[in-house]
């Protein structure tokens, strides 16, 4: 048992997701924002990835005129670096923010966060060290989220199609080109083209200059295995 799983996130129509020396703000419109807005408020939780909490510092609430509950707030932070002036675990949101590390975390930094009234999961670590996922969605189902929605950063989205853990995604596409820059998905290990993950019921929304592209995932190598 684990939450159904959105990922989302703004890229250029190159596939980048901010520009080699990491500056992403804003690869999106305004109108986009708002619909990323909208769907926080219909997830019961929001996670990132570390590296997202330290160098984008987002709140991860609703705002920008949406109306909606703002959802638990989970950073996948496998050592515990995130700041404690960071938004996430300063700034105030109704259900509060989680932190999930690994048993490699120092127990001084578990009691440095903790001290701020952030709940902390200390998870399984997977065979790179870092924060095993699927233990995590487990005990977020296990809190009862049904829904989360990921936005980043691209460490954890490719981590997390490696995994086949995400079931739906929901893509802003800016008009804007790179070239070189921070790439939204990494090597997922597909040499082979019949085993990509592939897109379902499609569907393609402009909103201002940018379309959102948003979609059910397949991962054929699992269907060729259940016929």
């Amino acid at each position: 048992m684990r939450p159904l799983v959105t990922v989302s996130y703004a890229q250029t129509l190159d596939g980048r997701l901010a520009t080699v020396g990491g500056s992403s703000r804003w690869i999106s419109s305004d109108d986009s924002l708002r619909f990323t807005h909208k769907l926080r408020a219909s997830h019961d939780a929001v996670i990132v990835g570390a590296g997202t909490a330290r160098r984008d510092d987002p709140e991860l609430t609703v705002r920008h005129g949406i109306e909606g509950d703002d959802p638990l707030r989970v950073v996948v932070d496998s050592s515990l670096e995130t700041p404690p002036s960071a938004k996430v675990l300063t700034l105030g949101a109704a259900k509060g923010t989680i932190l999930a590390a690994t048993e490699m975390a120092s127990d001084e930094r578990n009691d440095e966060l903790a001290a701020l009234g952030t709940k902390i999961l200390r998870l399984p670590g997977d065979s790179d060290g870092r924060v095993d996922l699927h233990s995590l969605m487990a005990e977020l189902r296990r809190f009862g989220v049904e829904t989360a929605m990921v936005e980043g950063g691209a460490t954890l989205i490719t981590s997390l199609l490696r995994e086949r853990i995400v079931d739906r995604v929901a893509v802003c596409i800016a008009p804007k080109i790179l070239g070189r820059g921070i790439e939204a998905v990494g090597d997922l290990g597909i040499h082979d083209l019949d085993r990509c993950v592939a897109l379902e019921n499609v569907s393609l929304t402009t909103y201002g200059p940018d379309i959102i592209l948003e979609a059910d995932l397949e991962y054929c190598d699992d269907a060729e295995e259940s016929e």
